[in-house]
């Protein structure tokens, strides 16, 4: 094949409006740390307190680098890869800018791969749930069913291949005719299945004190270490570094207001942290269940806490049926740089391009999924152990090296490389005041926060 026709890019699909872009957006943003992870955090540092600053650090990190990943990927109408090889070419920097859309994709493709087998895991457990599966179980027991689950390859290969089958079937019909397909009903039924769980967890014993856990802010539990997990909750929980965000940026039309619809993605984000947290307290407070994090959280304590409260069987099966919903509208927002970079390099059309990925991801999800099982080891790193295998190493490549870096070098690049006047009238802040924010939190300010980040992440989310 020839340079030439290496770099010819295939005419993308616009959104069909800003509306829909937003609730893609939001769909690619909300992820299982809003409900595993980040309800962890706000109980452990201070509740409120953790809160106040989570929000200032999503107004400074998080909100500025969406609108960056966006307007590049206007700018480029390509994938991630696409976009800085045409702009760096465009404004004659150094080729080598093509690697950090390199490690977009990549990043996106080792995510996808895991995602898909921890969403198998949330589709086994609403059927289980709808079944009466956890109905009298005890801890012990709930335990038993987790690891019953994680330790059955054939069962974990059943669920990781018809999930990454939902996926592509979704992605490889396109923008218009697929994902929005997906998001324009999944989304409202998520914010449905929301509020049905809010309303019920407000009528338990525990709301009050959930609320008050949430909101009452607690400055003497806000250690260094919880300001930084802000950081990094602000960074990780809206799917920056990733390439997805940039991807989405590549649909939308040329008259949209980029600031104003990464406002919104990332309000609509952060309300469903504080909506999930909310709805967790009241569960396991109601339910006499200590608080945890990550998997055990959500595959083992709140199962448990569901089961002592009232009508639990149901709202659990629906949040589960939440938590599949969420995944979908992720793993279909993380194919979408793959499959864009299959089109450009080969001339592959959306079905060919999902199939192409839908296998190699499905594969790679493989290893995971064995990790859990018959490849488990462990190892290592910087103090920290870790004994999921190849399943860690995957998170530690994305989470600790391929998402912070690839957040540096976008922030550095939109803010160093491209031209002041450029970026002012792709963002249309035409306040100068406004623009120059922006434009040093770019060059100064988030590469230093997120190096930060970057070294102090192996004493974060262990």
């Amino acid at each position: 094949m020839d340079s030439a026709r290496a770099v010819r890019k295939p005419v993308y699909e616009r959104w069909s409006g800003p509306w829909m872009f937003v609730l893609a957006a939001s769909g690619a943003a909300i992820g299982f740390n809003n409900f595993w992870q980040f309800p962890s955090l706000v109980a452990q540092f201070g509740g409120g307190a953790f809160l106040i600053v989570y929000v200032l650090c999503v107004l400074l990190i998080g909100l500025p680098l969406m609108m960056t990943e966006l307007m590049l990927g206007r700018m480029g109408r390509g994938s991630p890869i696409g976009v800085f090889r045409d702009l760096a070419m465009r404004v004659r920097a150094d080729r080598n800018w093509t690697l950090v859309g390199w490690m977009g994709v990549l990043s996106v493709f080792l995510i996808l791969s895991y995602l898909s087998v921890i969403a198998g895991w949330t589709i086994a457990y609403t059927l289980r749930s709808a079944s009466g599966v956890f109905i009298g179980l005890t801890a012990d027991g709930m335990n038993g069913q987790f690891a019953q689950l994680v330790k059955d390859p054939e069962k974990q290969l059943f669920w990781h291949t018809f999930f990454m089958t939902m996926t592509m079937v979704a992605a490889g019909r396109g923008v218009r005719h697929g994902v929005e397909n997906v998001i324009r009903y999944a989304m409202p039924l998520l914010a449905g299945m929301l509020v049905i769980l809010l309303i019920y967890a407000a009528t338990t014993d525990g709301f009050a004190s959930a609320a008050e856990l949430l909101f009452m802010p607690d400055f003497t539990r806000l250690s260094g270490v919880g300001v930084l997990s802000a950081m990094g909750h602000a960074f990780f929980s809206l799917g920056l570094g990733a390439g997805a965000m940039l991807m989405y940026g590549a649909y939308l039309g040329s008259g949209t207001h980029i600031p104003r619809l990464s406002l919104y993605v990332v309000g609509v984000d952060t309300l469903v942290g504080i909506i999930a947290s909310l709805i967790i307290f009241s569960v396991l407070f109601a339910g006499g269940v200590e608080l945890t994090s990550g998997p055990t959280l959500v595959f083992q304590s709140l199962p448990l806490a569901f089961d002592h409260l009232p009508y639990g069987q149901f709202f659990a099966t629906v949040f589960f049926a939440l938590l599949v919903t969420v995944a979908w509208a992720s793993a279909i927002a993380l194919a979408e740089p793959v499959m864009a970079w299959f089109g450009e390099r080969f001339a592959m059309n959306a079905l060919k391009s999902a199939l192409v990925c839908g296998i190699s991801a499905w594969a790679l999800g493989l290893v995971s999924m064995l990790s859990f099982n018959n490849w488990a080891f462990s190892f290592k790193l910087l103090g920290v152990v870790k004994k999921l295998g190849f399943f860690d190493i995957l998170q530690v490549v994305t989470a600790q090296v391929l998402l912070p870096f690839s957040g540096i070098l976008i922030a550095v690049f939109a803010g160093w490389v491209l031209r002041p006047e450029t970026t002012r009238a792709e963002l249309a802040l035409h306040s100068p005041c406004l623009h120059d924010m922006w434009l040093w939190l770019m060059r100064v300010v988030i590469p230093l926060i997120l190096i930060v980040i970057l070294f102090t992440l192996p004493l974060l989310f262990v």
